[in-house]
């Protein structure tokens, strides 16, 4: 799927001056990021979207962005798999 936005040009411009001129790049990785925050999109869809040969650049990717590998959220469904399997 290919999807396209418009920008106000003031706001384009605001953009280009941060970002230069990677902003679809930007939108992609926020997109992905987001995704992966949500639980929508996991670390090899991560991979492919963003184009990481590794799995330590998507490692990488989130640390840059202080996303958080495993969670508090993880360890607890991790406690309660265990738990369920008398571990």
């Amino acid at each position: 799927m290919e999807v396209g936005i418009h920008l106000p040009d003031d706001i384009a411009q605001q953009l280009q001056e941060k970002w230069g001129d990677d902003i679809p790049r930007r939108v992609l990785e926020s997109i992905a990021l987001d995704g992966y925050r949500v639980r929508i999109l996991g670390e090899s869809q991560l991979r492919r979207l963003l184009g990481f040969e590794t799995r330590f650049a998507v490692h990488a990717f989130l640390k840059e962005h202080e996303v958080p590998l495993y969670t508090l959220d993880d360890l607890q469904h991790d406690r309660e798999t265990l738990r369920q399997l008398g571990i």
